[in-house]
């Protein structure tokens, strides 16, 4: 293998991703403190089952919510469906936490629900009536419906593309709608849908703001208090590799159970476009209802109840600083996706040109950040920092380094680099399968060195590629809660730790205008790209 500058690149980037990764990993076989033998005989075992019923109840959820409505809209014409198509993806701009903070508001005692019933029909005690969505049934729903849109954008791009072979092939055999969709088109587009699933199951167990602030104890907020409040490091990294045991059992199930199934279609006899069904009468206003109530629930709802928090309560948006925190937010946003989509770019170009496997053993190990918690791969990195600066640094007479990256803006991005790496090496490498290898041949027939094939052609046919993967990373900068907490600035604030801080003092008038404005610029990216992201090629 010849070593040239993208191959060293890529190994690099594949490295320092890895460091971080590494501690959590070697930290699983450190000694603890008689913390563990506590934990073990008292809350353990409802930290676990917690976690799989919230993880388990979570997936069922999103697959009926972001199947469902993906299959409407894919598949049928109904009022409002072509809104509908793009509209479901705004849930994204809604964190579980904000939600939480929205069920919390709407649903206790002489909230939002309280104070409609009481202007409709006078004075009364509806308290008893109104139902509480607290507990782990509230981070449930908060949860779910933030993150369904993974599976939603995933199901709709593969139901887009099966062609009306697929349809016909059931209307022959003589299936009914539901099973064609059953035992046809759900098998096809199963792939696309794990992939989904997977994004939502490394979420939900690494959730940690909605959880928090439900009181529930999960493994999640159980590394949290082995750290904050028992100083133990070693164990809260053993309960995140306890995480990524689930992760992993989750693929290894998936795998088992598709054994030797295919997902592609057979191309003789031709592609055939896909023609959508008109619907009328009772199905029309049953897919309509449905999907409306989804795109309500999701999105209309907490928007809402932020902004009638904000307009009861306006001198919480006086007091604000708005445009500081708008400044702060948007800085770590440009700054992180700027480093993230170069590095993703290069360690992909990287691979391509080398085809070498420890590359790509590196590679995949890189992007298993994503399924880490973003509570413990702060603390890892901040272990990693001092042990680095005491066992090296100092060693040979250096400076301390600890200031220059812990508590600092550049701290905070190459955790967010580290986190959220994976989705900007998958979504720019989905971008290079589409490009044949047969391009950079006929490029470097033509004279062009590698660099300029990368530059002059790879580039720009990646545009859209790298405008999804800059909205995608924008939004979970945006939400990110865990890691912003504990290695910001002393003084750096953005919207999500100030809705976050309001929200634990059980302030929650005091969230809704940060909580608001989150929404509304998380919303802003995603009305700017979908018409690219979702775009429909036949259409």
């Amino acid at each position: 293998m010849r070593i040239n500058f993208w191959y060293i690149s890529s190994f690099f980037i594949s490295v320092f991703v890895l460091i971080p990764i590494l501690t959590v990993f070697s930290s699983f076989f450190e000694n603890t403190s008689n913390y563990y033998q506590v934990l073990k005989d008292t809350f353990l075992l409802e930290y676990i089952l917690n976690s799989l019923i919230l993880l388990s109840s979570v997936l069922i959820l999103t697959f009926l919510i972001g199947t469902g409505s993906a299959y409407l809209v894919s598949f049928f014409e109904f009022p409002f469906s072509n809104f509908f198509k793009w509209a479901l993806i705004l849930s994204f701009a809604v964190p579980p936490y904000i939600y939480a903070y929205s069920l919390t508001a709407f649903f206790e005692n002489y909230g939002t629900a309280f104070t409609i019933l009481k202007s409709l029909f006078g004075e009364a005690n509806y308290n008893q009536s109104i139902p509480k969505f607290d507990g782990l049934f509230g981070a449930i729903l908060s949860i779910s419906f933030s993150l369904y849109a993974y599976v939603y954008v995933l199901a709709r791009a593969s139901f887009l593309y099966q062609p009306q072979n697929l349809i016909d092939l059931g209307k022959n055999l003589g299936f009914t709608k539901f099973k064609t969709l059953y035992s046809i088109i759900l098998p096809a587009a199963r792939p696309a849908i794990v992939a989904g699933l997977s994004l939502v199951a490394m979420e939900t167990l690494a959730e940690f703001g909605a959880v928090d602030f439900f009181s529930i104890n999960t493994l999640t907020t159980g590394i949290y208090n082995s750290w904050i409040a028992f100083d133990d490091l070693a164990f809260a990294n053993q309960l995140s590799f306890f995480l990524l045991l689930f992760i992993f059992a989750l693929f290894v199930l998936e795998n088992f159970s598709r054994k030797k199934a295919k997902y592609h279609m057979n191309s003789r006899g031709g592609f055939k476009q896909k023609q959508k069904i008109k619907l009328s009468g009772s199905k029309s206003l049953m897919a309509f209802t449905f999907c409306f109530l989804v795109f309500f629930l999701s999105f209309l709802f907490p928007l809402i109840q932020m902004m009638y928090w904000t307009i009861k309560f306006p001198e919480n948006l006086i007091d604000l600083q708005i445009t500081k925190l708008l400044i702060n937010t948007l800085y770590l946003v440009v700054l992180s996706s700027l480093f993230l989509i170069i590095f993703a770019l290069i360690s992909n170009y990287g691979n391509r040109v080398n085809k070498d496997k420890t590359l790509n053993i590196l590679s995949t190990l890189s992007i298993s950040g994503y399924a880490i918690p973003g509570v413990i791969l702060a603390v890892a990195f901040i272990t990693f920092i001092a042990w680095f600066d005491e066992s090296v640094i100092k060693t040979y007479g250096f400076l301390s380094i600890k200031k220059v990256f812990i508590g600092s803006i550049l701290g905070l991005v190459i955790v967010y680099f580290i986190r959220f790496y994976s989705l900007a090496f998958n979504g720019i490498k989905s971008g290079y399968e589409k490009i044949n290898i047969s391009v950079d041949e006929s490029s470097y027939l033509l004279g062009y060195s590698k660099r300029k094939t990368f530059m002059n052609i790879h580039i720009p046919f990646l545009r859209n590629s790298l405008l999804f993967v800059f909205i995608l990373i924008s939004l979970e900068i945006i939400r990110e809660l865990p890691i912003t907490l504990i290695l910001r600035p002393f003084n750096f604030e953005t919207f999500a730790t100030t809705a976050y801080i309001s929200a634990s003092e059980d302030l929650l008038e005091a969230a809704a205008v940060p909580s608001l404005f989150l929404i509304l610029i998380a919303t802003s990216f995603i009305i700017v790209t979908s018409k690219y992201i979702l775009r429909d090629n036949y259409e």
